[in-house]
């Protein structure tokens, strides 16, 4: 650095470090006003004014390099405005001057990797050593790290660093890049002057959708490498090419690393947790920040851990990005509830079996590699109410998996590729750990694939050739519901492990559904079962609507006598029947209400 740029810094950061020097500049400068200094203030001082001009150029490293500022920043294309206080960022001036100071706190300086086991085994070494190699330069440098959510992007920079024998700084979590862009300049400015590299992780650090590129396009004057942690491509879209080098991925986790990190981790050798960790493992595609975070919450625990706490901190930490295209469900019912008959039943029960041995069958008898460590995909077909939702809700309670209904109409979309890029960001946030997705009334999404006549012929089979390739290739349950398996493509139905069909409940199962609607609380003395069983062929939804209205009337002519114990009546049951009937736009005759057949007429007059 020349005399004259030192002087500028000089005396850009005096003011910083002497209170009696803004009493000094307003003298020399005949203005009491005038307490910073200045470009002009720089001229008068300088025995060789016109040397000043030299260094007054935006282009100049002492203001491209974010050494020296104007606290109005009028850097434009007329240049530098020479009444504009001067400043040396804080965190420059305070290195300047105490050059064997800390880094600031929110840098943290990582260290070197010991090896190369951890990540050279994933990622190529070649592609490691030649992006070291392109570390140093007179530009910004931006190294792509895209992995997922919770996946230790630390470890490749170590490597790479190791390789390049530089010193990388993160930033520590919560840093805001659109509140805080000119610090953040002032910390890379730190980390050039120091001869380190940053690391900006996507998971440590907040940004608004698209600020990241335009908090670094700021930054395109730098001669320093940022590693930059993403999780999708489409973040580097408005980086301009010149400044990237190669993308460096990070494959995910696969099932052996997860449990020998859990095992690790947890440091325990119990054969009952051993066990729990491998299911764990599995159904959770962590990566291993996350395992981290769930670890360092169990052993806080004053007890031993069973794998109860195991699997619950694992769903506390589930968190999926799946926005408007579904909606999160809290099962209702138990098992005891769903009247199916004995084939539906069998079935039933094999699907559940089905994903309990996933485990086992995927990675003890080796079906993984072979299957894609693929999950189960299951349609329920059925008129309304006959069970579906209630089947899907019970799966989820009995298996531990959140339950999400998908919303077809926001998945769904009218313009080509858009139903795609749904169906992805759906599988993708999904694909996380095993979770149950419900696809109702399926047939809208998943129906025949049609004779191509046009273009949107041609991109509606791509839609469903790309949900039938998603759906192999999901680890968890999903099923689809559907009233009209008939509109289902039959390749689509070929794909999927089981199919089970509910018909509409005959009198024993119908007898089994009345008895166990009525809730515990209400007296159903007076309730002919048998009749209204054999009367009126109705699914179980309509039945648990009936008794719930039959309730809701009920309840409102004793809403002054709380003390009365809730009883239902054989006639407040007809009367919902028949309502449901008309709700429905089903006829049903007089012959079936047989002695009732009174009460309903008089309703009718009434």
């Amino acid at each position: 650095m020349d005399e004259v740029s030192m002087f500028l810094l000089a005396l850009g950061a005096i003011v910083c470090f002497d209170n009696a020097a803004s009493e000094v500049i307003a003298a020399v400068l005949n203005d009491s006003n005038a307490t910073q200094p200045t470009l002009t203030l720089a001229q008068k001082l300088w025995e060789k004014p016109e040397e000043i001009l030299t260094v007054a150029d935006p282009e100049h490293p002492l203001w491209r390099y974010g050494l020296l500022q104007t606290i109005h920043d009028a850097n434009s294309a007329f240049g530098l405005d020479w009444q504009s206080p001067l400043v040396v960022p804080p965190l420059i001036a305070n290195r300047l001057l105490f050059p064997n100071s800390s880094l600031p706190q929110i840098l943290v300086p990582l260290k070197q990797a010991t090896s190369f086991n951890s990540i050279g085994n994933r990622v190529h070494l070649a592609a490691l050593r030649s992006i070291a190699g392109r570390l140093r330069g007179d530009k910004l440098r931006i190294i792509p790290i895209q992995a997922s959510r919770g996946a230790i992007v630390t470890e490749v920079v170590q490597e790479i660093s190791q390789i390049a024998r530089r010193e990388v700084v993160e930033l520590r979590e919560n840093f805001a890049l659109w509140e805080n862009n000119t610090y953040l300049k002032s910390l890379v400015t730190l980390c050039w002057l120091t001869g380190r590299d940053l690391l900006i992780s996507g998971d440590r650090v907040e940004a608004k959708a698209g600020e990241t590129s335009r908090c670094l396009l700021c930054l395109q004057s730098m001669p320093i490498a940022i590693f930059l942690g993403i999780r999708d491509r489409k973040e580097l879209t408005q980086i301009p090419s010149d400044l990237l080098l190669p993308l460096v991925e990070v494959p995910q986790l696969s099932y052996g690393d997860r449990v020998n990190f859990w095992q690790q981790t947890l440091g325990t050798t119990d054969p009952i947790i051993a066990a729990s960790i491998a299911e764990c493992s599995r159904r959770f595609r962590y990566e291993k920040g996350t395992i981290q975070n769930i670890c360092t919450g169990l052993q806080t625990l004053d007890r031993e851990i069973d794998e109860t706490d195991l699997i619950a901190s694992c769903r506390a930490e589930l968190d999926l990005d799946i926005g408007e295209l579904a909606q999160i469900v809290n099962p209702r019912f138990t098992a005891e509830e769903l009247v199916l008959p004995p084939k539906q039943q069998a079935l039933f029960d094999d699907i559940y079996q089905a994903m309990k041995s996933l485990t086992a069958v995927h990675y003890e008898w080796g079906t993984g590699k072979a299957w894609n460590e693929c999950g189960i995909s299951v349609l329920f077909a059925g008129l309304p109410g006959t069970g579906k939702t209630m089947a899907a809700e019970i799966l989820a309670t009995k298996l531990e998996l959140p339950m999400y209904r998908i919303d077809l109409s926001q998945v769904v979309n009218k313009y080509i590729g858009e139903t795609e890029k749904n169906l992805k960001r759906l599988f993708d946030a999904a694909d996380i750990s095993d979770s149950l997705l419900f696809f109702d009334e399926a047939d809208a999404l998943f129906g025949r694939r049609t004779e191509v006549k046009d273009a949107h012929d041609r991109y509606a089979n791509l839609e469903i050739s790309y949900l039938l390739e998603r759906m192999e290739r999901f680890k968890g349950l999903a099923i689809l519901a559907t009233n009209r398996k008939k509109d289902l493509d039959e390749a689509f139905l070929r794909r999927l492990r089981y199919i089970i069909d509910f018909p509409l409940p005959d009198v024993r199962e119908r007898l089994k559904i009345w008895q166990q609607a009525i809730p515990k609380k209400v007296d159903a003395s007076e309730i002919d079962f048998d009749f209204v069983a054999k009367q009126f062929p109705l699914a179980g939804g309509n039945i648990r609507s009936i008794v719930f209205n039959a309730c809701l009337q009920t309840a409102g002519n004793f809403k002054n006598e709380r003390s009365i114990e809730p009883k239902l009546t054989m006639e407040q049951i007809v009367i919902c029947v028949k309502r449901e009937y008309d709700k429905l736009n089903r006829s049903v005759s007089r012959e079936q209400f047989g002695v009732y057949a009174n009460l309903v007429e008089r309703m009718n007059d009434g």
